[in-house]
């Protein structure tokens, strides 16, 4: 697979035109919405001349199309975003270009970021890298795509509940969700403000690192951001690492429990220590999750009403007909369920019982992820019950596609660093990813720790 260091030997235009070509030889994945095509010619020529340097010079990425980036419209995947041209770029983004990193397109992913399919772009479903039946996982799937298909060596993406390591997962690639704060959320379309993460794809765990270190840091404009933490790391020897045991039950895909059991046995043969640890709270994520989130989501959705920005609609009467219709025809169903719920769960009547509820219970499972890091380094498990499903098996079933995130929304909501790394295949040759989690702000040390594992 394609990895930073390969673009060393060669000219950035070079560089730049060979991804635009796998982009051209693999439209059928459906990974990318847009390209930023003469702009990234225009700066791998400034690289070419020596105009701009930096760790990161000539080599191209991508970005999800929740990024405000210049050179391609920033749609979120939605219609009532579409063709909105970004006057400015995301820090994140800001920060790699400053390294000499070059973005060539904008990638697909769910509406908003809802979901964990890539069924729910208003523009199309993206496929499996590695099966075209099967989904690319979400919401971040076509970052996860255009990675595994080596266009590019490392793609940007955001994880609120599992959007980058589940992706990672299903498509054989590794996959950062940092620490919460760890990078500046500022230029990307909002989702969840309370757990919306910005990381990486990349082919290794060593260029997922560096790809953090440059983008992490303080950022004036955004308040919740950390100061940089994310120096690096020397991979701490004899590590006490955690199992899961609620996350290797029988519900689980024997294949799936069989990769990570397998991966405990890397790290045992590396002379870490591995044992199983219990995390009761973690059965209840899901059920916190999808009260938490959606109500930050209809108070972030709000803003988007036909009047400053976006799609307006037509033809109207009355301003409460022109909010309702531009909405209507802008957002996909999966946006309005999850509009409703945090309308619901936030309504008078409704607060005490459903959200303030969830957010006490939020702060048990976060106690119990501190208490278990007093003893332990690392706790690792599946990353999702089962590999990739197939296209349209579970769209008409939304609890069964939020119950997809079972394994991933709880590091979230602790706002603790989980990384998710390749641990093999099926029978079928479908990928199967392993989670590792740390406390917060042990990114690197868990990104030293697949490292190792890589070597091996």
């Amino acid at each position: 697979m394609v990895k930073i260091s390969d673009y060393n030997d060669i000219s950035a235009v070079e560089a730049v035109q060979q991804a635009l070509d796998k982009v051209a030889a693999s439209e059928s994945y459906h990974a990318l919405l847009s390209l930023t095509k003469e702009r990234a010619l225009e700066r791998a020529a400034a690289v070419d001349a020596g105009e701009i340097t930096g760790k990161l010079a000539g080599v191209p990425f991508v970005v999800k199309d929740n990024f405000l980036a210049f050179g391609a419209p920033t749609t979120a995947a939605s219609k009532i975003l579409e063709n909105f041209q970004a006057p400015l770029q995301a820090t994140a983004v800001e920060r790699l270009e400053a390294e000499g990193a070059i973005c060539i397109g904008k990638a697909n992913l769910d509406a908003f970021a809802h979901g964990g399919s890539t069924e729910n772009s208003a523009y199309g479903v993206t496929k499996n890298a590695i099966d075209q039946t099967r989904v690319a996982g979400g919401s971040s799937g076509g970052s996860a795509v255009v990675t595994a298909l080596d266009i590019v060596p490392f793609a940007l993406g955001t994880d609120t509940g599992g959007s980058i390591r589940q992706p990672a997962s299903f498509n054989g690639v590794v996959g950062v969700k940092p620490t919460y704060g760890t990078v500046s959320r500022y230029g990307v379309v909002a989702m969840a403000s309370s757990t919306d993460t910005i990381g990486t794809f990349a082919t290794t765990a060593d260029d997922a690192s560096l790809v953090m270190a440059i983008m992490a840091g303080k950022d004036e404009r955004d308040m919740t951001t950390l100061p940089d933490f994310f120096g690096a790391e020397v991979l701490k020897p004899a590590q006490k690492i955690g199992i899961i045991r609620e996350f290797m039950s029988d519900d689980v895909d024997e294949e799936v429990r069989d990769r990570v059991i397998e991966y405990a046995e890397k790290l045992k043969t590396a002379g870490h220590i591995v044992e199983e640890v219990n995390l009761p709270m973690i059965k209840y994520g899901v059920g916190m999750y999808y009260i938490i989130v959606p109500a930050e989501i209809s108070s972030n959705l709000a803003r988007y009403d036909g009047i400053r920005y976006g799609v307006r609609a037509q033809n109207v009467q009355t301003l409460a007909e022109l909010y309702g219709r531009s909405r209507d025809e802008g957002f996909v169903t999966e946006n309005k369920r999850r509009i409703m719920i945090g309308s619901y769960v936030l309504s008078s009547g409704y607060f005490d019982a459903y959200y303030q509820q969830a957010q006490k219970a939020r702060t048990l499972l976060i106690n119990e992820f501190n208490a278990l890091f007093e003893t332990y380094d690392a706790l690792i498990g599946p990353v999702s019950p089962t590999p990739a499903f197939r296209i349209g098996e579970n769209a008409e079933d939304p609890v069964k596609m939020y119950l997809a995130d079972i394994m991933t929304v709880s590091a979230s909501l602790a706002g603790v660093p989980a990384i998710s790394v390749p641990a093999g295949t099926t029978s079928d040759g479908l990928p199967v990813g392993v989670q590792i989690i740390g406390q917060q702000k042990s990114d690197a040390q868990l990104l030293a720790l697949a490292s190792s594992q890589e070597e091996n």
